[in-house]
């Protein structure tokens, strides 16, 4: 199945790629978005500034850092959906309330969660270009509550080829109607 009829036999989505720094959430949402012929955001590209100063000094964000930036994002997912246009949004995402937050901007908001072991997150991460340092690693990791069940979210191997990922989110996708 192409990517052009599944997005058309499915219609508009709006897809979040979650997880922590260096899980690849942005190469691999803007390649989702490419293949479902979708608009792509980068949710950090919305962060404000003192968010930045923050992280880039090592400093972890805390709930009330990110209620802004989440209702930005959510803001950005919502005008897509009124429009009828199907979204990619590479966003952390970290906790179920921030995810519930991003929920809250239409219907059909799906979740991919990429997971990747934490050598392989500190390894990328120190080989890019990035404001947010290694040191904020394992507050994100403590941070994460990975999603539970009953948010139906797709579990996917952040560290297997971008290929091979793309086809299970886009067979799962397809399936989730």
């Amino acid at each position: 199945m192409t990517a052009d009829r599944t997005h058309a036999a499915a219609g508009p989505r709006m897809v979040v790629v979650m997880g922590v720094s260096g899980s690849g959430k942005s190469t691999f949402g803007a390649a989702l978005a490419d293949a479902m012929g979708a608009s792509f955001l980068d949710a950090d590209d919305l962060h404000p500034p003192a968010n930045r100063g923050k992280m880039a000094a090592g400093i972890a964000l805390d709930d009330s850092d990110r209620g802004g930036w989440l209702d930005a994002v959510a803001l950005w997912m919502a005008d897509r959906i009124e429009q009828g246009a199907s979204g990619v949004v590479a966003c952390s995402a970290l906790r179920r309330s921030y995810r519930e937050r991003l929920r809250a901007a239409g219907p059909g908001v799906r979740f991919v969660y990429l997971a990747v072991p934490r050598a392989e997150l500190a390894r990328r991460m120190r080989a890019r270009r990035h404001f947010m340092p290694v040191t904020l690693l394992d507050s994100q990791l403590a941070t994460l509550e990975p999603p539970a069940q009953d948010e139906h979210a797709c579990l996917v191997d952040g560290a297997a080829p971008v290929p091979d990922a793309l086809a299970r989110v886009l067979s799962w996708l397809a399936a989730a109607g």
